[in-house]
């Protein structure tokens, strides 16, 4: 637990509680969506592609940002699929993730990937389905059902306030 020292005092303070915030791009071709292979912790899993929006990026700058360093694709966002809150019984983190549905539309075969992605693929539901025990989370396949179910919401749904933004307004 955290302690903090108030001059002599010494009192446990509570622990702050904070998801993950990460985002997911989802994206169709045909009947194959885009997936990366990963290592993650001694195993080979698939997710999509996917990772943590980092200080003062807003959430579509970071799923475009980590499709492109994770599948060597450029993504262009057109939809908010949905926001998903999810906890990992196996080691007690929490991620909120916010996928994001779109295309992609060129490919730098020659870019190297983020450190452990193996390589992109292109699979069906089926396929994923095939390998259900090396989904990264149970995330892939609801974010792929959600998108097959037809959902979708504006991007303006998303916004990203900046300091400067806010003095200008005030």
């Amino acid at each position: 637990m955290d302690r903090e020292r108030t001059g002599d005092l010494i009192y446990n303070a509570p622990m702050i509680w904070r998801p993950d915030l990460t985002v997911a791009a989802v994206v169709q071709r045909d009947d194959r969506f885009l997936v990366v292979e990963e290592h993650i912790r001694d195993k080979v899993l698939f997710n999509q592609p996917a990772g943590h929006v980092e200080d003062r990026e807003s959430v579509i700058d970071a799923v475009v940002r980590e499709t492109l360093e994770e599948t060597a694709w450029h993504f262009v966002p057109q939809h908010l699929l949905g926001l998903y809150l999810w906890r990992n019984e196996a080691n007690g983190q929490t991620t909120l993730r916010v996928a994001i549905c779109g295309e992609v539309t060129t490919h730098d075969p020659h870019r190297r990937l983020d450190r452990g992605i193996i390589e992109a693929h292109w699979l069906r539901r089926e396929e994923l389905v095939a390998h259900r025990a090396r989904l990264r989370s149970p995330l892939v396949l609801r974010c792929i059902d959600d998108y097959l179910a037809g959902i979708r919401h504006e991007l303006s749904a998303l916004s990203h306030i900046q300091a400067s933004t806010v003095a200008r307004t005030a």
